[in-house]
């Protein structure tokens, strides 16, 4: 007999239940590096703690911890809403396996009936964590760690509760294994350089690499999509020309707005801008987990929730920066200072211009917190079939007031209109690339949605072929 619905929501409360579908679930979460640190019931939500845990795995805790000490991995924003993907579609089919109401992203034998979800959810993520990042290093202790704390904690006093255990970490193991052999060979750990992408010479309009740091998300243009049939599918028309008026508009918004001394900007549109410098894969998890409890979702609905927004996430990245490494246009930065280079009689050139913050070493166009952010914010759209729904997002970055580190938003579409204005006012941006990244966004978020993680009673208008 499979668990019911009823089952699934106890399954999400904070409470210690006991007696689901003949078995006690986990009354007493194990101590682990990241989910108490990240303030989730931990056991008794088995995919909010795997969730966290792969996130605890895949971000960094940053300079001095400022995305969270309790994180391990080193993936940056890009790399990071891949492999988030990844693991989530393993969380996925592993807990659609036992109740078989959708398809699943990878081919994932029915679990049989007597099955711990909780096994099944943790060895699928562990596994997959463990597939995709075998470098973890001393990391990977605490990993091993925490999956067998978990796998302790849950309940063995009889033979069902043991047999139950011993079926979900097999259809664990089968979701991780489908999983990560259709990623096998898929672009991840590439050795490609700028000069392999085709680095155009220096010249005006043309983004260069700052010389401190490595240049980031080299992989991404040749990585195959989770669910899109190539990174290029969307891939969105070029900036405006140096010599436009609307280039010139851009170039002296973001010249007043975003720079590290503006006259204008608010203190409130500077934490606006701040807000959105943390590790925005940390924040899209932690939200949508919060908006998964506040909604009281059950299980399965818990994972599809998950998948889609990470999955919608992950493309929207490749796909960006398929365009970002297409086009190779210039960061406000370096435009700036440089307009006289520019042939535009309307941009004016600043020498002592510098952004509020530090650029991330990769070009400019289109914008990829706008890439992202509007692909989860597209795929929770569709999940609830409506856009009124209540969000609250967290900051851990630097140089926030207290008060401004929680936002909440009525309406998920507001959000996209939040980091649009963000990145411009942050002094990364010039406008259209938020505006064109926020389409592509869009774009894939739909395509996602309504391709990927359906009802198995769905019938696709064409058929689209698992990556």
């Amino acid at each position: 007999m499979r668990l019911r619905s009823a089952c699934l929501v106890a399954l999400l409360g904070a409470v210690p239940l006991v007696g689901c579908g003949g078995r006690a679930a986990v009354a007493t979460a194990p101590t682990t590096q990241c989910a108490p640190a990240a303030h989730y019931p931990a056991a008794a939500t088995a995919v909010a703690f795997w969730s966290t845990e792969a996130r605890c795995a895949i971000v960094p805790a940053g300079p001095g911890g400022v995305f969270g000490p309790e994180n391990l991995g080193n993936k940056f924003p890009g790399e990071a809403a891949v492999y988030m993907g990844i693991v989530h579609a393993a969380i996925y089919d592993a807990a659609v396996s036992l109740e078989g109401e959708y398809r699943p992203y990878a081919p994932t034998p029915r679990a049989p009936a007597n099955t711990s979800p909780e096994a099944a959810i943790a060895t699928a993520a562990y596994d997959t964590l463990t597939g995709l990042q075998p470098q973890l290093g001393t990391d990977r202790t605490i990993l091993d760690n925490d999956y067998q704390g978990y796998l302790t904690a849950l309940p063995e006093a009889t033979a069902a509760q043991r047999v139950a255990k011993r079926n979900g970490i097999t259809i664990g193991h089968a979701a991780a294994h489908a999983v990560l052999a259709l990623r096998s060979n898929d672009g991840r750990g590439c050795s490609t350089t700028l000069q392999d992408l085709g680095l155009p010479a220096a010249a005006p309009g043309i983004w260069q690499p700052n010389p401190t740091g490595a240049a980031l998300g080299l992989c991404l243009p040749g990585m195959r999509p989770l669910a899109l049939k190539s990174a290029s599918q969307f891939r969105p028309a070029a900036p405006y020309a140096l010599t436009n008026r609307k280039y010139a508009k851009d170039f002296n918004q973001v010249k007043e707005l975003g720079r590290i001394d503006s006259a204008t900007r608010t203190a409130d549109q500077t934490d606006e801008a701040r807000f959105w410098t943390d590790h925005d894969i940390r924040q899209w998890n932690d939200g949508m987990l919060s908006l998964a409890a506040a909604r009281r979702l059950n299980l399965v609905q818990t994972a599809r929730l998950l998948v889609t927004g990470h999955v919608a996430g992950a493309d929207a990245m490749i796909a960006c920066f398929d365009a970002k490494y297409h086009y190779w246009f210039w960061r406000p930065y370096q435009a700036i200072p440089r307009a006289d280079t520019d042939g535009n009689p309307a941009t004016m050139a600043d020498a002592t211009w510098q952004p509020l913050g530090a650029t991330p070493n990769f070009p400019e166009y289109p914008s990829a917190h706008a890439c992202h952010s509007t692909a989860v914010v597209q795929a929770l759209d569709a999940f609830f079939g409506t856009d009124k729904v209540s969000l609250t997002l967290t900051s851990r970055a630097p140089g926030l007031p207290d008060a401004a580190r929680n936002r909440t938003y009525a309406r998920l579409q507001r959000v996209v209109k939040d980091v649009d204005r963000a990145r411009v006012l942050v002094g990364f941006h010039f406008s259209t690339s938020d505006l064109q990244g926020s389409a592509l966004g869009r774009t894939v978020g739909r395509y996602v949605a309504d391709e990927y993680f359906r009802p198995v009673s769905w019938r696709p208008q064409a058929t689209t072929a698992r990556r």
